[in-house]
C-alpha cells in the first residue's frame, strides 16, 4: 500500500509518500509561499537528486497538482500511475473533544473540523484546504484526518479543566486539549522498543522542544498530563510564544499600552518567548551562538527556557509516581547537546544523570544516560509523518472494501 501524508500550513504543504509494506520513505518535499510570490517546490525522490522548482502556486489545491505531477514525473518522480496512492492521510491541529483518533474523512468529519476552526483558526483551514482539494484531485482514494490533539484525549478531567465558571466550559469547551499528541505518541513508542519494554508498562516523559515546545507524561501508554492547553500558547517558553503567564498580565498590558485584543494576540504568540527575551531571533541556535559569546539577554532566554523544561519534567515525575525514560525530540530536543544537558543538570536527586560522552548526539536515537542514571535519558528523533501513515494503513485496512 502506498499512502501520500499531506501537513498543509497556510502558505505551506509538506508530504511524504509511502511504500508501507516496508514502511520505506519514496519520496519526500515541501512547497512554500503558497498564493505568495516566489513559491518553490523542494522534492526529494528516493535514490534520485534533489529537485527544487519554481512555480506559480496560487492555492493547496495547485499545490497537490504539482506534488502528483513531480511523483509520476520520469525524471524526478517514482509512481508510474496515479492509481498508485491507495489512501491520503492529513495532519489536522485540532480535534477538539470530538475527536480521540484518526477518523476516515466524511462530509459529517469535514463539518466538525469546520466548526473546531474557532479553537485553531492558523492551523485548521489549511488543514481543511488540504482534504479538501486532495479529494478533488484523488477522487479515489480515502482520505483520513490524524489529529494533533487527539493523543491527548485520555488526560483525566483534574488534568484538562481550567478553574474557571464551569459553565465556561459547558458553552465554549474551554479545557486543556494539548497539541505535538502524534510526536510524543511516536517517540513515546519508540523509546520504550528501544528499551525493549512494553510502552503500556513505562512511565515515559517526552520533550518536544523546538521552536514550539511541550512535554508530555505517559503512563499505561497514555498521554496523562501535557504543557499545552487550550490552545498552543500555554505551557514553555517558546520561540515566539511566552508560554504560562499571570492571566492578569494580559488586562495590565493592554491598558498601559493601549493595544486591542488582536494587538495583545499578536504578541504573546508572535513577539514573546526567546524572540522577546533576547532581542535577538526566535531561532534557538542564534540564540545559543549569542549567548556563546556573551549576550546577556540571550542567555537569560535559554535560561528562561530550560527552568521551565525542569519544572514540567519534576512536576510530571510527582504526576506519574516515577520515571522510567525521559526522552528529547524534535529540531532542538535531538540536535541540540547543550540544551539537553542544562537540562539534565542537578536532576539527580530525580534519578537522571546524562552522559557528557554519549550526549555529543545530533537527529540520531541514543541513548545518552549515564550507567548508574536510574532513569534512562534517550534522543528519539521524531517521525509524526509516519504515525499519520501507519493510521492511515490500518484505517483503510479496516472500511468494508478492504
Amino acid at each position: 500500500m502506498k499512502v501520500l501524508v499531506i501537513n498543509c500550513g497556510s502558505s505551506s504543504l509538506k508530504y511524504q509518500l509511502f511504500d508501507m509494506e516496508q514502511e520505506v520513505v519514496m519520496a519526500k518535499g515541501l512547497i512554500e509561499r503558497i498564493g505568495l510570490e516566489g513559491a518553490q517546490l523542494n522534492h526529494q525522490p528516493k535514490g534520485k537528486e534533489k529537485h527544487v522548482q519554481a512555480a506559480d502556486i496560487s492555492d493547496h489545491k495547485k499545490a497537490i497538482e504539482l506534488v502528483i505531477e513531480v511523483l509520476l514525473s520520469s525524471e524526478h518522480g517514482v509512481l508510474h500511475d496515479i492509481e498508485e496512492i491507495e489512501a491520503v492521510g492529513h495532519r489536522v491541529a485540532h480535534g477538539g473533544a470530538i475527536f480521540s483518533a484518526s477518523i476516515l474523512v466524511d462530509s459529517q468529519v469535514k463539518e466538525e473540523i469546520r466548526k473546531l476552526i474557532e479553537l485553531a483558526p492558523l492551523h485548521n483551514p489549511p488543514n481543511l484546504l488540504g482534504i479538501e482539494a486532495a479529494e478533488k484531485l484523488l477522487p479515489d482514494a480515502p482520505q483520513v484526518a490524524v489529529f494533533d490533539t487527539a493523543f491527548h484525549q485520555t488526560i483525566p478531567a483534574k488534568a484538562y479543566m481550567y478553574s474557571l465558571p464551569y459553565e465556561l466550559f459547558e458553552k465554549y469547551g474551554i479545557r486543556k486539549y494539548g497539541f505535538h499528541g502524534t510526536s510524543h505518541l511516536y517517540v513515546g513508542q519508540r523509546a520504550a522498543e528501544m528499551l525493549g519494554k512494553d510502552f503500556s508498562e513505562l512511565k515515559i516523559i517526552t520533550c518536544h522542544l523546538g521552536n514550539g515546545a511541550s512535554v508530555t507524561a505517559i503512563g499505561n501508554g497514555q498521554s496523562q498530563e501535557t504543557s499545552m492547553g487550550f490552545t498552543p500558547l500555554e505551557g514553555l517558553t517558546m520561540g515566539t510564544r511566552c508560554g504560562d503567564l499571570d492571566p492578569a498580565i494580559v488586562p495590565f498590558i493592554m491598558e498601559k499600552e493601549k493595544m486591542g485584543t488582536e494587538e495583545i494576540n499578536q504578541m504573546l504568540n508572535k513577539k514573546s518567548g526567546v524572540l522577546g527575551l533576547s532581542g535577538i531571533s526566535s531561532d534557538f541556535r542564534d540564540i545559543e551562538d549569542s549567548a556563546a559569546q556573551g549576550n546577556d539577554r540571550a542567555k537569560l532566554a535559554l535560561d528562561v527556557f530550560v527552568q521551565d523544561v525542569k519544572k514540567y519534567i519534576g512536576a510530571y515525575i510527582a504526576t506519574l509516581n516515577g520515571l522510567d525514560a525521559l526522552v528529547f525530540t524534535a529540531g532542538l530536543g535531538e540536535n541540540s547537546k547543550e540544551i539537553r544537558a542544562a537540562i539534565c543538570q542537578d536532576m539527580d536527586c530525580l534519578g537522571i544523570k546524562i552522559d557528557s560522552d554519549k550526549n555529543h548526539v545530533r537527529g540520531q536515537e541514543a541513548d545518552v544516560s549515564t550507567e548508574d542514571s536510574s532513569v534512562k535519558v534517550l534522543v528519539v528523533p521524531t517521525n509524526e509523518e509516519l504515525v499519520i501513515a501507519r493510521d492511515t494503513k490500518k484505517l483503510i485496512r479496516l472500511t468494508p472494501n478492504e
